[in-house]
């Protein structure tokens, strides 16, 4: 629990408990001495709060936990002039900006995919106000770009999968209806 703005021998495992809530005097001690710029006051927040932070982190993105905090943390350390409220409202505060960095690192792996497989989201943003445009038809590159990754696609698959798949598709049969056919 935060007592003072220097706390030594903080027992870091018991002060990051999520439903622990902090005496308001004393946070609003430490939360305007790191507003000035005390490193020592910022420091004892980061180890409050770091515990239960890393573990919401790394219960969404196992991977990317620590290098999410670290974002939060300095989003957090640049923020806190504009911050009003308690040790409540911080604690949300803090979270909320946490799953924001968790949200911005999802869209930064689906882009990565999007790359890899050779689709351009921006191209597609392109395509889907054309096809608004053209009453929902859509246009030839849309086209294209689908018969491209269907073919890597198909590429992957077994050959008679992907026979199969191409009849289905192409002909708009059933399975049971390629099936009866031979």
């Amino acid at each position: 629990m935060i007592r003072h703005i220097v706390t030594p021998g903080l027992d870091i495992a018991v002060a990051g408990k999520l439903n622990e809530i902090v005496e308001p005097r004393v946070f609003d001690e430490v939360l305007s001495s790191a507003r000035t710029g005390d490193v020592a006051a910022l420091g004892e927040m980061y180890r409050f709060y770091q515990p239960s932070l890393v573990r919401y982190l790394r219960a969404n993105a196992p991977d990317a936990a620590d290098d999410l905090a670290s974002e939060t943390w300095l989003d957090v350390a640049g923020g806190l002039e504009r911050f009003t409220g308690g040790e409540p409202d911080f604690r949300r505060w803090l979270f909320t900006i946490a799953r924001r960095r968790l949200l911005d690192d999802r869209r930064r792996i689906i882009r990565r995919r999007q790359k890899r497989l050779g689709l351009d989201p921006e191209r597609h943003a392109k395509q889907r106000r054309q096809r608004k445009q053209t009453g929902g038809q859509p246009c030839q590159s849309r086209v294209r770009a689908n018969h491209s990754v269907s073919r890597r696609q198909f590429a992957r698959l077994p050959y008679g999968e992907a026979t199969l798949s191409i009849q289905r598709r192409s002909g708009s049969l059933a399975f049971e209806q390629i099936a009866e056919n031979g």
